[in-house]
Parts: structure tokens; sequence; C-alpha cells
């Protein structure tokens, strides 16, 4: 005769079980949420992973930018002259804070020729994910269609750059904890543009300064 009772091999699980299977589906879950889906959907990174794999781009797909005419006649480019580097115009200058939220980002970056040369000194008030890079412009030498040059923890930084390729140069910092942090940017050189962007994805052109604007050191004006 056939036994009718259930085999212990398919009795129902306990109750203990289901809610060890149900916390550790939870948990896998928020940490794929937190980790991929934020950075990929919303921009939003706190554990940095989003920007290591590039998921934070796909939040924040590149849109058009508006920057300053390309002049054939008028590019802020060097013409050699033995050790020095001649251009059809004087240099700019630029100088601003920025004001990073908790796990916010802000990129801000100069339009430059090839060739074309900026100083720079930042400061920021803790320490920053920090990616200084540039974007080819369209129509740039062959290569990778963006280049890191410095990418490393830090809260500031001073040096100058000499732009590899036409296009946008400049900064990518990320506030990583939960206090709000205060970026203070100076720059000067031969940039035609300037742009912010931030994490709600918007991009806002920024005013740059002509050397008029100076005023010579014990003038009261």
């Amino acid at each position: 005769m056939t036994s009718t009772t259930p085999s212990a091999s398919l009795a129902a699980p306990s109750r203990a079980r289901l809610a060890k299977t149900t916390a550790v589906a939870l948990t896998v879950a928020a940490a794929l949420l937190i980790a991929f889906v934020l950075p990929a959907e919303y921009g939003f990174d706190p554990t940095g992973i989003g920007r290591r794999l590039g998921l934070t781009a796909i939040a924040s797909p590149p849109l058009a930018v508006a920057e300053a005419p390309a002049n054939a006649g008028n590019r802020l480019a060097p013409t050699q002259n033995g050790p020095l580097g001649v251009y059809p115009a004087e240099f700019k200058f630029d100088v601003v804070e920025v004001v990073l939220a908790p796990y916010e980002y802000v990129e801000y970056k100069y339009r430059l020729e090839k060739d074309a040369t900026m100083l720079y000194s930042w400061t920021s008030t803790a320490a920053l994910r920090h990616d200084m890079h540039g974007e080819r412009a369209a129509g740039a030498a062959d290569g990778p269609p963006e280049q890191s040059f410095d990418k490393e923890d830090r809260r500031q930084a001073h040096g100058s750059l000499t732009a590899p390729f036409a296009g946008l140069h400049g900064w990518y910092w990320e506030n990583p904890g939960g206090e709000t942090i205060t970026i203070r940017l100076a720059s000067a050189g031969y940039y035609s543009s300037a742009v912010e962007i931030r994490s709600d994805r918007s991009r806002r052109p920024r005013t740059l300064r002509s050397i008029d604007t100076l005023v010579p050191a014990g003038d009261s004006k």
C-alpha cells in the first residue's frame, strides 16, 4: 500500500527559515538599489561604485553645452615663437565658490583649444572625490572621448594645464559624506567659456572675467 504522508524533503519550510530567506533577499535588493540603480537612474551615488562603473554618466547623459562660437580666425590657440606661446586675444580669469550638499556632485569645466594653457588653485572644506579630466570637442584629434589627468581623493590642488586636445577641461567633485562642503576655485587661462554641471543634470554657462576688470595694486578706485 502506497503511503500518502508527505516526505520530509517536501515539508513546508519553517517560519524561521522563511524569515531568514526574506531578510537575505531584502538585503541583496537594497544593496543593488544603492550601488547600481540609484547612480544609474538618479545620479545619487553614496558608495562611489556608480562613478567607478560609469553609471552616474547614464543618469546625466551629455547634453549640448552653450559654448563660445569657434571662430577659426580667433581661436585661443597659441602660436609658438621660441619659448613664447603667442595668443590672438587676452586671457580670462575666474573665481567661484561651489557648495555641495551631502552626496552631491558637480563638474566645472573650461573650453580650451589644443595646447592652450591655464593656471588654477582650488581648496575645499573637506576631502572630495576628485577627477580632473578633459572631454574632446567634435572634430578633435582621434582618441578616447574623455581622458583623466588626475584622479585622487583630495581637498586642494594647485597647478597648470596645457590642453592635450580641444574640448572641455576641468573637474568632477563629489561630496562623499554627510556634511556640506564648499569649494573655492581660482583660475586664469586662455579659455573661451566655462560651464557648471550639477547632480540634477542642470548645465549653467559661467561668466568669465577679463583683465580690464582687475584693479592695479594700490589703486583706491
